[in-house]
């Protein structure tokens, strides 16, 4: 999964929500959000997805989109609360 937030602070936050709200349903990651990151780019580990956050100028540096073209696409609809 691909995201991407508009500043540093939105991305770690892009990241702690991911976070969050799959703890809140048991699925743990096996990585870590530091709140001072400003890397513009945090993984998220949950084995078989892998959350990708990212400052928009990093996403479009790396352009993982790019890397992995040929590869399925799946849009995921987020559920009402």
């Amino acid at each position: 999964m691909i995201a991407s937030g508009n500043s540093f602070r939105h991305t770690v936050a892009i990241a702690q929500a991911i976070r969050e709200d799959l703890e809140n349903l048991k699925i743990k990651s096996l990585s870590k959000v530091s709140p001072n990151d400003e890397s513009g780019w945090v993984a998220l580990d949950y084995l078989s997805v892998i959350a990708h956050v990212f400052y928009k100028p990093v996403r479009e540096f790396y352009s993982l989109e790019g890397l992995w073209s040929d590869a399925k696409k799946v849009r995921i609809i987020a559920p009402k609360r």
